[in-house]
């Protein structure tokens, strides 16, 4: 698949809130001692399985709300909601890699260098969520490995999910490493924290944007006890 015009929305959180919704056996990483959580706005294009042509592959409008947490030492991506457009590939995700996929209504459009992204979860029996923003990149394109909190941020190639019987998951990705802009975003409208039992954070949030990248993801597995 490929990820593009990604927004990254993140805050510092108390790491003790994030530790209180996650599987007692992860834990909230740690930037200069404060934890992150993150909105994450973009599109999927070209989605398929390994094998299948480019051209064969779906688009995908995208949102989801993470944090970051340490198993074994391996820096890792956690998901408490992933809103997405298209029913059978929200289907799709919650089956085989056990994610938290709601049904929603996503626009994402492209005007004068700024990104117009518009979400409504539509999933039966969910709580609702909207998120509306305008979003661009400012000054010059980076590598993220040149900025700590950036790389801290973006630069994770496992991500953990609990199966419906409440035990763990992991899947592994494979990509190149981010390029990123400096970014500045008008949010209208963001009631995904609260709907995954969260208070909006007291601080600003730290913005940045990337025009995209490939990505391969692994099959979903269950870690070693």
């Amino acid at each position: 698949m490929g990820w593009r015009h990604l927004l990254f929305e993140n805050w510092p959180v108390d790491p003790a809130v994030l530790d209180s919704h996650l599987p007692e056996s992860l834990t909230a990483d740690r930037h200069d001692g404060r934890a992150w959580l993150s909105v994450v706005p973009f599109t999927n294009v070209a989605v398929r399985p390994k094998g299948v042509p480019r051209s064969l592959g779906v688009r995908l409008p995208e949102i989801n709300v993470r944090t970051y947490v340490t198993r074994d030492g391996v820096p890792s991506v956690y998901f408490f909601s992933l809103d997405a457009q298209g029913l059978a590939s929200v289907t799709g995700a919650r089956i085989f890699h056990h994610l938290p996929y709601y049904y929603a209504r996503i626009s994402l459009a492209l005007t004068d260098g700024c990104v117009a992204f518009n979400s409504r979860r539509l999933h039966p029996g969910a709580r609702p969520a909207r998120y509306e923003a305008t979003y661009w990149p400012t000054g010059e394109p980076f590598e993220s490995h040149s900025d700590p909190l950036a790389e801290f941020l973006v630069e994770r190639y496992r991500f953990y999910t609990e199966a419906p019987d409440g035990s763990l998951r992991y899947t592994d990705v494979k990509h190149d490493p981010w390029t990123l802009y400096p970014a500045e975003a008008s949010v209208e409208r963001n009631t995904l924290l609260r709907a995954d039992g969260f208070a909006r954070p007291d601080a600003e949030p730290v913005y940045y944007y990337s025009p995209g990248l490939d990505v391969v993801a692994a099959r979903s597995k269950r870690p070693a006890e």
